[in-house]
């Protein structure tokens, strides 16, 4: 038994974990570098979008498992609350992203709204609920260059998010202007110069020319929506949301900087600091990716996931597996170290 557990230890050392986020964190980068850009006028092909989604997923989940892992181990110094709220958060944009591929790959839809934003909204609320917990566990005080770092960053969080996303979004649903129809009546004619009367000429008569019928396939058909019926339906009664679910990313990404930012501020020094360095670089990662999806969708036609901006998304998970591997080996060897001193 003993054997078994030393055998586990050693697979998920602090080394190992962190040079395999680091190994798959490279890895989606090439990926995306290699195969995100299409050839000219053709369009991904399929297995890319099942890789990145596999690529997005195992980290996720990784990512989740070893937040779990610190939430069960009583020698956490920063607090099993906090890190049970992250875990929860990797798990659920997981659940998330699973629900998404489903609907994009095998329903083959790209609804504005689907079930799977409900656990990405989960994931802002849980991620953001945890570092709270974190920096007021550190009983923080700012001083006052860093609370003018901090409402900087949420000054220009929210104006980046104005210009990139939420005015395009509102140009999009605004009624475009009515055009004059091209076939106006003309002025009037001058009424200085009268008009002459021309002698009636007779024309010839002339045969009608025969009208063909126009083809059966001139107007395309649509194609019809195989889709099943209860996905058709749950995307009718999720449509009117559209707006308030835009509203709560663009909200959820402000606090996720905010939050990064203060983090950072937070944990600067000390020996628990890296550990939430990487945390920090973590919510920043979602961030980045998260606003380009969002300014993606709203600004490119036809925008079709996948782009090189949303490896971020791996790289935030990556990073939050690092944090918590890190923290769940500074927390356990301190407590050895002091026990052996004791």
């Amino acid at each position: 038994m003993s054997k078994k557990t030393s055998s586990l230890e050693s697979f998920l050392s602090v080394q190992t974990l962190v040079l395999a986020a680091s190994a798959w964190a490279i890895f989606a980068l090439l990926f995306f570098l290699l195969f995100s850009v299409p050839l000219p006028g053709q369009e991904r092909p399929e297995w890319y979008g099942i890789t990145t989604y596999i690529l997005e997923n195992v980290a996720f989940l990784g990512a989740s498992l070893l937040c779990l892992r610190n939430w069960r181990s009583p020698q956490i110094v920063s607090g099993r609350s906090v890190w049970l709220l992250i875990g929860l958060g990797m798990l659920s944009y997981f659940v998330g992203n699973l629900v998404l591929g489903y609907w994009e790959l095998g329903l083959g839809k790209e609804p504005d709204v689907t079930p799977g934003d409900f656990f990405f909204l989960l994931t802002y609320v849980l991620l953001g609920w945890g570092m709270l917990l974190a920096v007021l566990s550190r009983q923080l005080t700012l001083t006052p260059p860093q609370w003018v770092i901090v409402l900087g960053i949420l000054v220009g969080s929210v104006a980046l998010a104005y210009f990139l996303v939420l005015k395009p979004s509102a140009a999009l649903g605004s009624v475009p202007p009515l055009e004059q129809p091209a076939f106006a009546s003309p002025p009037p004619a001058s009424s200085s110069s009268p008009p002459v009367a021309a002698p009636p000429v007779a024309a010839p008569p002339v045969a009608p020319a025969p009208v063909e019928a126009a083809p059966a396939d001139a107007v395309p058909a649509e194609e019809p929506d195989n889709s099943p019926a209860w996905a058709i339906a749950i995307e009718e009664f999720l449509a009117p949301f559209a707006s308030v679910v835009l509203l709560f990313y663009v909200v959820g990404d402000i606090s996720l900087v905010v939050m990064a930012t203060t983090l950072l501020l937070a944990f600067w020094g000390g020996r628990f600091s890296l550990s939430w360095r990487f945390i920090a670089a973590a919510a920043l990662c979602f961030y980045i990716a998260d606003l380009w999806f969002l300014y993606a969708v709203y600004n490119i036609e036809d925008y079709q996931t996948g782009a090189l901006p949303e490896v971020f998304f791996i790289f935030s998970a990556c990073l939050f597996a690092i944090g918590a591997a890190l923290e769940y080996d500074l927390s356990t060897r301190s407590r050895r170290t002091s026990r052996r001193r004791g």
